[in-house]
């Protein structure tokens, strides 16, 4: 069958490509504003992509399009496909009818955190030997692609909350049926979506109401948005983070920990990975992968291998100044939110001391572009020695005024290329520059590097 998508390049679309040309079928797809890890990935898998929406892609006719929500009406190719009644449905419907309607689903769903712990808990059945299917909303560093069927019956994906469709306004989630559910957290976010917090804690009910009865919900303990959740109606078992599951910090930056089941000790987590946020991903991990009948020894043995997701506090590049010894690291990281900012930035603080962070920051979730963050955007990066903040167009509100509340100094700047430019000015040996968004932001870490290479050697 030849199955044409339309945003191919979104990392849920990019997932579905990967899985279906693994099922046999042939696939084909268009995106704009294509950049790595996806688009690298589809050519690796030698998916044919059409830059934009021209209708020429249509020929031949494909026997199925798969329509991501990032597509809208008016858009060129979607109304191609509707006046002419070719068949259609979206990513999270076909998922469910060729594929999860058979398996052990495991979802990780949750505000934050959800593409880092659903990669651990894949890792976690790989290490194992349970040859896991997943789908992940990013590359995990230890199997190179974002999805995959697997041999086993188990299929870990994570489960987002945002809508399926432009003609199917329900949350993704509400398609994946899992047996074995995390919810990590649960905030307001997806504004252009969510009218308030009860609107998606509605749809979270609709993911819970799907839990059979031998499965397992797994949550942190006392967290209201998620209690309130659950005093809907809840059919299934609770485990709790901070009750049956727990953590002690060996070292304040999370980089070593122990793992506590029921107040035991059971084992020790060394890795490369930091902060508090992480520590609780990986308890959810090990939670669910318990679940689906790993041994605690062989979850925690597993961790200690796991390499995180690309676009999480991943090292771009490390320079050292040609007349100083103290490198200069440059991160990316998809922070977007002004929780995830802040948890970002403290993990890095309790890793670097009081060495200086240079943050720099695109808030380009629609959310942010609606200003509903202003009021605790500025708090957010209040660990950073220095914040430097890309203000887009179409942007609702002035960034200027979380500037002016901000407890670190801040500019806002209105082209990328300015931000550059400073911080090759101001940078210092021994800084770290973190750079934080959800998208490709011009190339912005290249471009840094690049810049400093006259003065700094680039470690491979």
């Amino acid at each position: 069958m030849h199955l044409h998508i339309l945003g191919i390049c979104g990392s849920f679309m990019g997932g579905i490509a990967a899985i279906a040309k693994a099922l046999g079928h042939k696939v084909t797809g268009s995106d704009t504003n294509v950049y790595p890890p996806m688009s690298t990935q589809l050519e690796a898998l030698g998916i044919e992509l059409t830059e934009g929406f021209n209708t020429d892609q249509f020929d031949p006719t494909p026997d199925m399009v798969i329509i991501g929500n990032a597509m809208s009406r008016g858009n060129s190719a979607v109304e191609y496909v509707l006046n002419r009644n070719l068949p259609y449905t979206s990513g999270p419907q076909w998922l469910l009818d060729n594929l999860l309607k058979d398996r052990w689903v495991i979802g990780v769903s949750g505000t934050h955190g959800k593409t880092t712990t659903s990669s651990m808990v894949a890792w976690i059945l790989e290490y194992s030997e349970l040859n896991p299917g997943y789908l992940i909303g990013g590359v995990p560093e230890n199997f190179g692609v974002s999805a995959r069927i697997g041999e086993s019956p188990f299929f870990v994906i994570e489960a987002d909350e945002y809508d399926s469709a432009f003609f199917d306004k329900r949350s993704k989630f509400v398609h994946y049926r899992p047996k074995t559910l995390v919810i990590n957290n649960l905030e307001f976010d997806h504004a252009d979506i969510f009218a308030d917090l009860a609107a998606i804690q509605t749809q979270f009910h609709h993911l819970v109401r799907m839990v059979p009865e031998n499965g397992l919900i797994l949550t942190p303990n006392h967290t209201p948005a998620i209690e309130e959740t659950l005093k809907k109606g809840c059919w299934t078992p609770r485990q709790c983070l901070g009750k049956e599951w727990s953590a002690e910090l060996i070292n304040k930056d999370g980089s070593q920990f122990n793992v506590l089941f029921n107040n035991e000790i059971v084992g020790a987590v060394q890795w490369e990975l930091l902060g508090q946020h992480n520590v609780d991903n990986a308890l959810m991990a090990i939670a669910a992968a318990h679940h689906a009948g790993v041994t605690l020894h062989d979850a925690i043995a597993a961790l200690s291998s796991f390499k995180n997701v690309k676009r999480r506090m991943e090292i771009k590049g490390v320079v050292t100044l040609a007349a100083e010894g103290k490198p200069v690291t440059v991160y990316d990281d998809f922070a977007h939110h002004p929780t995830a900012i802040a948890t970002t930035i403290d993990g890095l603080r309790k890793k670097v001391g009081n060495a200086r962070i240079l943050a720099v920051l695109e808030p380009r979730s629609n959310t942010m572009k609606m200003g509903v963050h202003k009021n605790t955007l500025a708090h957010s990066w209040q660990a950073a020695d220095a914040v430097y903040v890309y203000e887009p167009q179409g942007l609702d509100w002035s960034l200027k005024e979380a500037a002016a509340a901000s407890p670190a100094p801040t500019t806002v700047f209105n082209d990328v290329e300015n931000i550059v430019k400073v911080l090759q000015s101001e940078v210092r040996p021994g800084d770290h520059i973190l750079i934080m968004s959800n998208g490709g932001f011009e190339g912005i870490h290249n471009r840094v590097l690049r810049v400093l290479t006259p003065s700094i050697e680039v470690e491979k």
